[in-house]
């Protein structure tokens, strides 16, 4: 049970983020940076779906994802790359969560990202917030720039 609503969760959040990328008005505007914020928002959606398809895709459903941290904030792709990347992050989401055995998630998580032990299911719900919060940064983005904020 968990496992499918774990999905359902990150489904319809990678699909909020597919909204806010095709909300822009235009690509460039996605790489800009307002005052002191030190990323765009292109920076966030590549550090979004790096995070995910290596702390979900690669590390629990051995996908073989192989992370490229530095560009995911200072790289820079094309909107349809950038949709591409939240479409396979959320296939990879999708195929691992379709597998995952509910009782795996009180297993401890293969990494310490945080310096300590802790459960795959609170790294997932870590996961989930994370998403949550770097979106809303994106939505702020959009907005501050658009000039007719939707």
């Amino acid at each position: 049970m968990l496992a499918s609503e774990l999905k359902d969760l990150f489904s319809r959040d990678l699909d909020r983020l597919m909204h806010e990328l095709e909300s822009y008005e235009s690509e460039d505007v996605i790489w800009e940076k307002v005052g002191k914020i030190s990323n765009s928002a292109g920076n966030l959606f590549m550090h979004l779906c790096g995070n995910l398809q290596h702390f979900i895709g690669a590390v629990l459903a051995k996908t073989g994802y192989e992370r490229k941290r530095d560009f995911e904030f200072n790289g820079k792709v094309s909107m349809e790359e950038l949709k591409l990347e939240i479409e396979k992050t959320k296939q990879t989401l999708q195929a691992y969560f379709e597998t995952a055995e509910d009782s795996t998630f009180s297993e401890e998580y293969p990494l310490q990202p945080f310096g300590h032990a802790m459960t795959i299911s609170y790294f997932l719900i870590h996961l989930q917030g994370h998403l949550n919060y770097h979106m809303g940064q994106i939505n702020y983005h959009r907005r501050i720039l658009s000039k007719t904020s939707k």
